[in-house]
C-alpha cells in the first residue's frame, strides 16, 4: 500500500525549518541567540541564552509607524542600541525558519548598523 502525504501548512514547514537549524544553533551569556519572530504586521526580535533557558531582551516595532520594512530595521537598531548597554557585542543570528529576504534581511541591516556582530 503506497503511502499517502498529507500536505503541510506553510507554518508547519517554517517550523520544521527552524527546529533543523536549531539543533546547530546554541546562545550564551557571552554570544547570545538573535531570534526573529514576524507576522503579517509586526515583527519582534529576542536575544536568548540557551545554556540558562532566558530571554535576555525583547524589542518589539508596536509604538513605531512607517512601512513594515523600516519598522524591521529600527527594531534592529534598538536592539543593537540596547545589547549594547548590557555588555553585548556578537550575537548568533537566528532567521527562525524565514528566509533571508525583506524585512528579516532590514532587522539583521539594522542590528549590523547599530554595532552588533554576526
Amino acid at each position: 500500500m503506497a503511502k499517502i502525504s498529507i500536505p503541510k501548512s506553510r507554518e508547519e514547514k517554517r517550523r520544521r525549518r527552524h527546529l533543523r537549524v536549531r539543533k546547530t544553533l546554541m546562545g550564551t551569556s557571552e554570544r547570545p541567540r538573535l531570534v526573529i519572530s514576524r507576522s503579517l504586521k509586526h515583527i519582534s526580535a529576542q536575544l536568548v541564552d540557551d545554556v540558562a533557558q532566558r530571554t535576555l531582551m525583547t524589542v518589539v516595532d508596536v509604538a513605531l509607524t512607517g512601512k513594515k520594512t523600516e519598522k524591521s530595521a529600527e527594531v534592529g537598531r534598538r536592539l543593537a542600541a540596547r545589547a549594547k548597554e548590557a555588555g553585548i557585542a556578537k550575537v548568533v543570528f537566528d532567521r527562525a525558519g524565514y528566509r533571508y529576504h525583506g524585512r528579516v534581511r532590514a532587522l539583521a541591516d539594522g542590528a549590523r548598523e547599530g554595532g552588533l556582530e554576526f
